[in-house]
């Protein structure tokens, strides 16, 4: 079978006798699941076996009845039911979609075929508010034993086993959490040890549909070495590996796109990132780049990058002052970031993306006024990049989003941000920005970022809430469920207070965790990971794994 299928065709079909029929469900619209490599490394992988008749499934608000885009089957007829979940929003997509094929809710409803589990970024964050779904969940990186669980549940369908016979042969297996069969905590399965990404993801479908169109997409890196305290990638996606170049050269060579998106949480610190952007172009391979660090941005790369078309460029600021940014362990030089902007706006790049968060604990309005002071430097350094030339960087827009304080971080013991301070924020940025001509403000609803809290901070109590998302929608349910709302976005987290998340063990212990967390208030910075790991986290010093990561 063809590793990349490009433009609308579906791949080839399997029959489904001798073969166990899976459902590969992302509880999104095809074009978020068409520029997912998570989900797409998933279908690359089962597709792969023989013993699999693999079909897609997406989200998709006009059917009635969910149905295979590959060939029009209903869910209700696939034994085995696979969600790959990316944002705890897709809870109650997923729950409606079991509606909607007359799968009952609850796995406790559901004795007989089919098995339905979860996988993705969720399941080794906070998937609990959705586990009464679920008769599982694999717990980590597809590639570190997925396969085999897939493999083991077809052979207990194919020689006419029982739902319960599969999942007790799955049960065992690293990576699984089956509840009442798995031991726990689930270790988080992971590809490697190394500082090497030996299986970089890159994109099975290439397609016009697609969010990013036309476009492979290639992991660069995974991880971040940085800890930043808010980053929940920085913990749940350790240790921090990059691609090699060869490999990546490879898959480019086997592929032949026409344009080609590098993925990745810390580009600029791929060493290989500037020669392997000049192999692209003079195979004239168009590129495009996520977001960059700003000590990062060398002349030579923002040249490079302009010289072959790049019109914008983003940077992440994060926080309003150096006190936050300090807090957040976030690494920062202003000088450097200042410096970056005015080459950006030199080279004649039209626009300058800016990427914070607002809602830290303790944030105010010392901080908010030394951010007016920092966008003023912002908008001189701009001008002084420009000189006397009529072009520089024409738009400076900022983006603002609230923070969500996320399981398996430093911020996981801190208290949800009050709505009220939120939107006292936002209005406070948007007089700051609008005091500067071509800098626009974008800030996210406070509201909406509170139902975002709900779902990252909920355990499996909130799932009654959820079922009535899936018919009414999350806005309304919320109102329904309105005092368990607020219990959970009104709790203050204690130092020995049990998280819904502690069922499962991502190799970060929790008492390192609480350490960043004491250096937060404290303002205090962890140097980031070294290049060949360390045993301050718990999980790159393999020797003393197991006694670090269930340290306590």
């Amino acid at each position: 079978m063809s590793e990349l299928y490009c433009g609308r065709s579906s791949p080839p079909l399997r029959d489904w006798g001798g073969r166990l029929p899976v459902a590969l469900v992302f509880p999104e619209a095809a074009e978020h699941g068409l520029s997912t490599l998570g989900w797409q490394v998933v279908y690359r992988l089962l597709a792969a076996n023989e013993r699999l008749a693999v079909e897609r499934f997406f989200w998709d608000s006009t059917s009635p009845r969910p149905r295979s885009v590959d060939s029009g089957r209903d869910l209700g007829l696939f034994p085995l039911v696979l969600f790959s979940l990316n944002f705890e929003g897709d809870f109650p997509n997923a729950l409606k979609l079991l509606m909607d094929a007359d799968i009952p809710v609850r796995a406790a409803d559901r004795p007989s075929w089919p098995v339905v589990l979860a996988g993705g970024p969720v399941a080794f964050l906070n998937p609990f508010p959705m586990l009464p779904a679920l008769d599982g969940l694999f717990v980590g990186e597809a590639e570190a034993g997925l396969c085999d669980v897939v493999e083991r549940i077809a052979r207990t369908w194919v020689e006419g086993g029982g739902k319960q016979a599969a999942l007790e042969a799955v049960a065992p297996l690293p990576g699984v959490m089956v509840p009442g069969l798995s031991p726990e905590p689930v270790r988080r399965a992971v590809v490697g040890s190394s500082n090497v990404l030996g299986r970089p993801a890159y994109s099975c479908f290439v397609s016009s549909e697609a969010q990013f169109r036309d476009m492979l997409l290639l992991e660069v890196n995974r991880g971040c070495p940085y800890g930043c305290r808010f980053c929940a990638a920085g913990s749940i996606y350790k240790p921090p590996r990059h691609a090699e170049m060869a490999v990546l050269q490879e898959i480019v060579e086997r592929c032949e796109p026409h344009k080609v998106g590098l993925v990745g949480t810390a580009l600029t610190d791929w060493p290989d990132l500037l020669p392997f952007l000049r192999w692209l172009a003079e195979r004239k391979v168009k590129f495009s780049l996520s977001s960059l660090r700003a000590d990062g941005l060398t002349e030579e790369l923002l040249g490079f990058l302009r010289h072959t078309g790049t019109r914008s460029v983003t940077l992440a600021l994060e926080g309003a002052s150096r006190r936050l940014r300090r807090a957040m362990n976030k690494h920062f030089s202003e000088e450097a970031f200042l410096e970056a902007v005015a080459r950006v706006s030199r080279l004649q790049f039209g626009t300058l993306k800016l990427y914070m968060i607002t809602g830290w604990p303790d944030e105010g309005e010392e901080d908010w006024a030394e951010f007016e002071e920092f966008m003023a430097c912002v908008d001189a350094a701009r001008r002084e990049g420009q000189g006397n030339r009529k072009k520089g960087v024409e738009l400076v827009s900022l983006s603002v989003s609230c923070l969500v304080p996320k399981a398996w971080t430093p911020l996981q013991w801190a208290d949800t941000p009050d709505e009220d301070r939120l939107k006292a924020a936002m209005k406070r940025f948007k007089a700051i920005v609008g005091r500067h001509k071509g800098m626009r403000f974008a800030g996210e609803n406070s509201a909406q970022a509170r139902v975002q809290m709900f779902l990252a901070r909920g355990g499996e109590e909130i799932f009654p809430c959820l079922e009535r998302a899936a018919e009414i929608g999350l806005s309304a349910a919320m109102r329904e469920h309105d005092a368990l709302v607020h219990d959970v976005l009104r709790r203050h987290p204690e130092r020995d207070t049990v998280f819904p998340w502690d069922r499962l063990d991502i190799g970060v212990s929790r008492k390192f965790l609480y350490s960043e967390w004491i250096k937060y208030g404290r303002g205090m910075v962890t140097p980031p990971c070294p290049q060949d790991g360390c045993q301050a986290c718990g999980l790159c010093g393999m020797d003393d794994f197991l006694s670090l990561s269930h340290g306590r």
